[in-house]
């Protein structure tokens, strides 16, 4: 799962990075107003952390920019303003929940889990597909309720694929989910190709009623 952090102060960011990559996110940053704005509008997140207050200007500013344009996107306000009308203005434009600094990390992680299972889970705890079923929790798969194990890599493809069944996936917006927004510097997207076909044989190994179906130059969706 992949969270893009927009924070200036360099500690919080460095703290909350390490963190959250260290609860198996994918974790990308923006310290600035301009470089968050580019994000937000560009490639898509799990979850974005939003601080109101940035150099460049007003992070509220950025919610406003989705709203407009109709990016709706799980977001999570973090910041020192603790003003009732702050909370209010960002809730009605568009933002999901709101966590005043300081806060414990373990609480921010909670807000986090609760705001993707309400997007990309329908508020559930697992997610479910035919005889499979996904824990985000513990990033385990059962298989008609035997576990399958999983690197870290085909468990965010198959969660990407689980929460969007159906769905024909672009390899650039697969590459962009797993690895990250810096993916568009590689030479080639075959590494896609590789962890996709090992995350086949195990499905099918495990005797799960779905594939990863291949559309030939575009990409892949879940069948």
């Amino acid at each position: 799962m992949k969270i893009l952090l927009i924070e200036d102060e360099v500690e919080i960011l460095r703290t909350v990075k390490e963190f959250l990559e260290g609860e198996s996110f994918l974790v990308e940053t923006a310290q600035t107003f301009d470089a968050a704005l580019e994000k937000t509008l560009t490639y898509r997140y799990d979850c974005i952390l939003l601080d109101i207050m940035l150099p460049g200007g007003n992070g509220l500013d950025i919610l406003t920019a989705m709203a407009e344009l109709s990016i709706r996107q799980p977001v999570l306000i973090l910041s020192a303003k603790d003003s009732v009308e702050d909370k209010v203005l960002g809730l009605e434009i568009g933002a999901d929940d709101y966590l005043a600094k300081p806060f414990h990390l373990s609480e921010l992680l909670a807000r986090i889990k609760s705001i993707i299972r309400r997007h990309a889970q329908q508020g559930d705890r697992y997610i479910y597909y035919k005889n499979a079923m996904l824990d985000p929790d513990s990033r385990e798969l059962s298989v008609s309720g035997t576990n399958v194990p999983l690197n870290r890599k085909e468990y965010d493809l198959l969660y990407y694929f689980m929460s969007r069944p159906n769905k024909l996936l672009e390899k650039t917006v697969l590459a962009e989910a797993v690895w990250g927004d810096h993916v568009d510097q590689a030479d080639n997207l075959d590494f896609i190709y590789s962890q996709i076909k090992n995350l086949r044989k195990k499905l099918k190994e495990a005797g799960a009623e779905m594939d990863l179906q291949a559309v030939y130059g575009v990409g892949y969706k879940l069948v």
